[in-house]
């Protein structure tokens, strides 16, 4: 998107050169990348940026409202309602597919949002590693913003997964990290702000009180940056000697309700230019069953999704009246009207469409604010490795901009 910057790249781009890049993402911690990382980043210019500053202002302010609030009470399913939650949530991740509007111009529009932390340091990690390999990145670009340099963007990270508790007891917890595709970023975590990734079923627990095994003794766990995935623990469902639902003594950093009440559950409630028609299947219910003869006339233009999933799970690209009618409990299914990715990234082998999760980071006493992106870079139908097998400038990636 800034045609000189992408040309001199493309231009100096060579197959070695990536392959040293690549080889040194996968040694550069404990764990190796387990997802392909694209050839290049993205480039946005001072418009886009600015742009997407203001979407992700539109998105946050919604947020902050008491309405919202009042939308988010029926958001957690029944049984799952974690204890001492916090009045907001300390992360928030908010993807954007990077569309066309009539002029041509970017027009960021939603895709889905999150109150649940990302690959936050694995983006550091990242972002170096492409300045650093790949010099014809111009110097001053950053990935970070409000003036954040990668220092400023570690201690923001930091303050917010550890608030005033020191990173040995602080935990990162999740179900085996040690196979997770994100565990590049839990050894970035790890290695860069000291906090360790720890399994569910290492914990231990003392009345109240929470403990890890460490060197042969116990170290009390006083926070809790969480990285567990509801759907994935009810599904693997394993051995705990503790339950989330216990009234513990222990702070959260990413409470898991915001998980829920920051989410799919959120897309009917958000309206902007930013934000593409959204609803529940619920809505169409007419005289207690859902009437086929209401959904959109143009529904090839809309997607189905399941409201209690993560990373694409239960998505339905091509959802048709027969389908949508045998929806057992639409109050839990979505109807989102599809966007149109714009090829924005010149490649040797055809444009790239391109994806931008904004990352916000906050000490839970207001609404996170905006520190960072990432970028997954697709030529197939979705973001997803089925879509993408065999091509190349796919994947995950960043975007760097010239400092706004």
């Amino acid at each position: 998107m800034i045609p000189a910057v992408r040309q001199r790249y493309n231009a100096a781009f060579t197959e070695q050169r990536y392959a040293a890049f690549t080889a040194e993402l996968n040694k550069a911690m404990y764990w190796p990348v387990d997802f392909r990382v694209a050839e290049s980043p993205l480039f946005l210019d001072e418009t886009t940026t600015r742009t997407l500053i203001r979407a992700a202002d539109d998105i946050v302010g919604q947020l902050a409202k008491p309405e919202f609030r009042q939308h988010a009470k029926t958001a957690i399913p029944a049984g799952q309602t974690v204890p001492k939650e916090t009045e907001w949530p300390h992360f928030l991740a908010v993807d954007f597919a990077l569309c066309h509007d009539a002029s041509g111009q970017i027009l960021p529009q939603l895709i889905e949002l999150q109150g649940f932390p990302t690959v936050a340091c694995w983006q550091a990690l990242l972002a170096g590693s492409y300045k650093k390999h790949f010099p014809e990145i111009p110097a001053e670009f950053t990935p970070y913003f409000g003036g954040l340099d990668e220092e400023g963007y570690l201690n923001d990270l930091r303050h917010a997964m550890t608030g005033d508790c020191l990173p040995e007891n602080t935990v990162l917890l999740e179900i085996t990290p040690d196979q997770q595709k994100t565990r590049i970023d839990f050894a970035c975590t790890h290695a860069m702000l000291g906090i360790k990734p720890l399994c569910v079923t290492k914990v231990l627990k003392r009345g109240r009180q929470l403990f890890y095994p460490s060197g042969g003794r116990e170290v009390r766990i006083e926070r809790i940056f969480n990285r567990v995935i509801f759907d994935e623990l009810l599904r693997k469902n394993p051995p705990m000697k503790f339950s989330f639902f216990d009234d513990l003594d222990v702070q959260w950093a990413g409470h898991p309700n915001w998980y829920f009440r920051i989410s799919k559950h959120t897309l009917p409630y958000l309206k902007s230019v930013y934000v593409p028609d959204c609803r529940f299947l619920s809505d169409f219910v007419v005289g207690g069953a859902l009437r086929p003869d209401s959904l959109p006339i143009d529904l090839d233009n809309y997607v189905c999704k399941p409201l209690y999933s993560f990373a694409g799970l239960g998505v339905d690209i091509a959802p048709t009246r027969e389908k949508i009618a045998a929806v057992e409990k639409p109050a839990e299914w979505l109807l989102q009207r599809k966007v149109a990715y714009a090829p924005v990234m010149a490649t040797p082998d055809g444009p790239a469409k391109a994806e931008i999760r904004l990352i916000f980071a906050g000490d839970g006493t207001g609404m996170p604010k905006l520190v960072n992106q990432l970028v997954r870079l697709t030529k197939g139908a979705m973001h997803g490795v089925d879509f993408n097998k065999g091509r190349t400038w796919v994947g995950a990636s960043c975007a760097f901009h010239p400092p706004v």
